[in-house]
């Protein structure tokens, strides 16, 4: 065995002295890297778990969601994972899905639906994608605009009523053809008997725009990430109809998203952001304080761009409804619960295929199961969950009953596509 006494920088270069000195330099290493929370063996070391890609560039999108990914950076835990994050301000969804693609984002805040449609080949030019993690579980809302309130459609019963007696063209938006809140606008129109391809028109439209087109008349309705559902309120234009936790109790909504190609070059680096995002939802939920600090910091223009209390109100689980109704939410946004928000649950994949399918997005049935494991980096995020002494859920599926009583469970994809009455 070695011994590890030091070697004077002014000792001969022999070989023994050589691979002592690699020897001190590889422990000390090591135990520096220990410190950081960085590995528990030597490997890191060594240099095979040294992140490939140093600075990081990540997208967002201007969203209370973005949260974690901002904090990860503006509280530095991505420097004990040995990366830099570069935050990148996006205008639009679109926009994400092609600098992902052309490799302009390294990473991006990006909404599930879309990462799945890009593998796909709907959405977008087809590219092989990749999900790292969840970066939070509800917290969306359904907008209807204040003139629609005040013909009496305030939820999902009275507007079917509306829509059936007074007949014109109704527009509602949402942000993204295969997006979460597509997804969740044509799920609860439907639920409530109301086809979305055929009894409206639905339009796309940026996060950040939502308001100003319903101020100005250009929609009846919209599905939308926090902040801009207390906004409407806020600002008078809009009421919430239905949160989307509502619709599905603790949902998946936005996930880290990247291309595989990236994955397979830069697997360490993934799972040093992983880590660092980890942290960072960790610490969000944490406290009302740490909430609280959150939802000033990202309330910035750089961020966000809107007022503090805007969105912290909603963070906390305090939600108005625009016409007089208050409630406290259990289920409001969440970025860590434990570690059960940050798994990329396979089955939540295949939900949205399926809803993809649903709606004629997609032609034929994919094999659901193959392709959402070919997208969820399961191994690489348990990785990057020891390092951060994160709980990891034993099953890669999990089952929950949405709105309308149906339960999904990823069991037989097909067969629940393929169930609904109203479909395209």
């Amino acid at each position: 065995m070695e011994s590890k006494v030091a070697v004077p920088e002014s000792a001969p270069a022999t070989l023994e002295n050589v691979k002592r000195r690699q020897l001190i330099q590889t422990a000390t290493i090591a135990a520096g890297a220990s410190m950081l929370g960085l590995a528990s063996s030597g490997v890191w070391a060594a240099g095979s778990d040294k992140p490939e890609k140093t600075e990081v560039k990540i997208g967002f999108i201007p969203l209370t969601d973005c949260a974690s990914v901002v904090m990860a950076s503006v509280l530095g835990f991505d420097k004990k994972y040995g990366i830099k994050i570069v935050l990148s301000k996006e205008a639009s969804w679109a926009g994400v899905r092609d600098k992902l693609s052309n490799g302009e984002l390294d990473a991006a805040h990006v909404l599930s639906g879309l990462i799945y449609g890009v593998q796909m080949g709907i959405g977008g030019q087809k590219k092989d994608m990749a999900v790292l993690m969840g970066l939070n579980n509800n917290g969306q809302a359904i907008t209807l605009s204040k003139k629609l309130a005040d013909k009496g459609a305030v939820d999902g019963p009275s507007l079917a009523k509306l829509m059936a007696t007074d007949k014109r063209e109704y527009t509602f938006a949402q942000t993204f053809p295969t997006g979460t809140h597509a997804m969740w606008l044509y799920y609860w129109m439907a639920a409530n008997g109301i086809n979305p391809m055929k009894d409206a028109k639905v339009i796309t439209v940026p996060p950040p725009q939502m308001v100003a087109n319903m101020r100005v008349g250009n929609m009846d309705g919209f599905c939308v990430g926090e902040p801009w559902g207390h906004r409407a309120i806020v600002d008078g234009v809009g009421i919430t109809a239905i949160t989307t936790q509502e619709i599905w109790k603790d949902h998946p909504e936005k996930v880290l998203g990247t291309t595989a190609e990236f994955v397979t070059k830069n697997p360490n680096t993934c799972r040093a952001l992983i880590a660092a995002v980890l942290d960072a939802s960790k610490w969000i939920d944490e406290s009302l304080a740490n909430k609280n600090k959150m939802a000033e910091t990202i309330a910035d223009k750089s961020y966000v761009n809107t007022s503090k209390d805007v969105i912290d109100q909603r963070i906390m689980g305090r939600y108005q409804n625009g016409l007089g109704k208050t409630w406290d939410d259990p289920n409001y946004m969440k970025f860590y619960n434990g570690g059960l928000v940050n798994f990329p649950y396979l089955s939540d994949g295949m939900w949205f295929m399926t809803q993809h399918r649903r709606w004629g997005l997609l032609k034929s049935d994919p094999d659901y199961l193959a392709v959402a494991k070919s997208v969820s980096q399961i191994d690489l995020y348990k990785e990057a969950a020891t390092m951060t002494k994160t709980s990891v859920p034993k099953d890669v599926m999990r089952s929950s009953k949405l709105m309308d009583g149906v339960v999904w469970d990823g069991k037989d994809p097909k067969a629940y596509a393929a169930s609904f009455k109203i479909r395209a």
